[in-house]
């Protein structure tokens, strides 16, 4: 996609063309800042259903506003298509970050300690991120980490069906998700007990040679053991993965915050004594 210009901003480079849209790296000459630019494809844009679906990543957002979350600076179209402008996160992602060097266990508490107050605000009014993982945990300048992405990010209604369709990134997506039924607060802590998972291992818990095989093995399958993979590891890695990724949602832990709280207790040594 070939552009110079999108509204005032000045595109300087084309850092990705995602699922749905094609992501700028462009100068704002009003307040002097580079920014990231979210532009829906003339292919979906031509559809009502992915306009209103992507407005509403910048609705989501923008109603979170949590120091933790990537703000969005301006919503507009140019012609037919929407975009989004949002802060331009210079630090790369946690998925850059694990393929260039294993992370220190204090190191990811204080990420996942974010991640999980940054969901919990989200939670608080209703809203699913339905994608965690570690593409969208991103960070600034100085490394510290924001939880970005809400476009398939949903209001739950706590009740009745789910949309029918399935959302989501396969190798995190809860039970519940893969099975397109409702999702709550909990399909997200269970998307971060397969990050922490990842995080610890190096690998995501399940693996299949198609989508549908790898939701069947999350509806299915209990958690592989990661003893079998990090040996060295203490099985109270297992104990908090094993319930952060219940199969049923009520046995998960009831927020990320309290996921987050024992993962923080484990790495401080605290853990244990509070669960003799």
């Amino acid at each position: 996609m070939s552009v110079s210009q999108i509204g005032r901003y000045e595109i300087e480079s084309e850092l990705e063309i995602g699922g749905m849209g094609v992501i700028f790296i462009a100068h704002d000459p009003f307040v002097h800042r580079s920014v990231i630019i979210k532009v829906l494809t003339y292919q979906f844009a031509s559809e009502e259903y992915h306009r209103e679906f992507f407005k509403q990543e910048a609705k989501i957002i923008a109603s979170l506003e949590h120091p933790y979350i990537v703000p969005v600076y301006d919503f507009d179209w140019q012609g037919a298509q929407p975009y989004i402008v949002m802060r331009y996160m210079r630090g790369g992602s946690l998925a850059n970050l694990l393929e260039g060097q294993k992370l220190q266990l204090s190191e990811f508490s204080s990420i996942f300690q974010r991640i999980c107050e940054a969901l919990d605000a989200a939670h608080a009014q209703n809203i699913i991120h339905r994608d965690i993982k570690p593409a969208n945990i991103l960070f600034d300048i100085e490394k510290k980490a924001f939880l970005a992405d809400f476009g398939i990010a949903k209001k739950s209604s706590g009740v009745g069906e789910g949309d029918g369709w399935v959302v989501g990134t396969p190798s995190y997506m809860s039970p519940e998700q893969c099975l397109s039924q409702e999702v709550g607060a909990r399909s997200d802590v269970y998307s971060l007990g397969v990050l922490l998972y990842k995080v610890l291992t190096g690998q995501v818990p399940f693996s299949g040679s198609s989508e549908k095989e790898l939701m069947d093995l999350h509806v299915n399958q209990p958690v592989p053991t990661i003893a079998d993979i990090q040996p060295n590891l203490p099985h109270a890695w297992q104990e908090i993965i094993n319930k952060a990724m219940a199969k049923s949602p009520s046995d998960r832990y009831a927020s990320a915050g309290e996921l987050a709280q024992d993962v923080q207790g484990l790495v401080t040594g605290r853990w244990f004594w509070r669960n003799l």
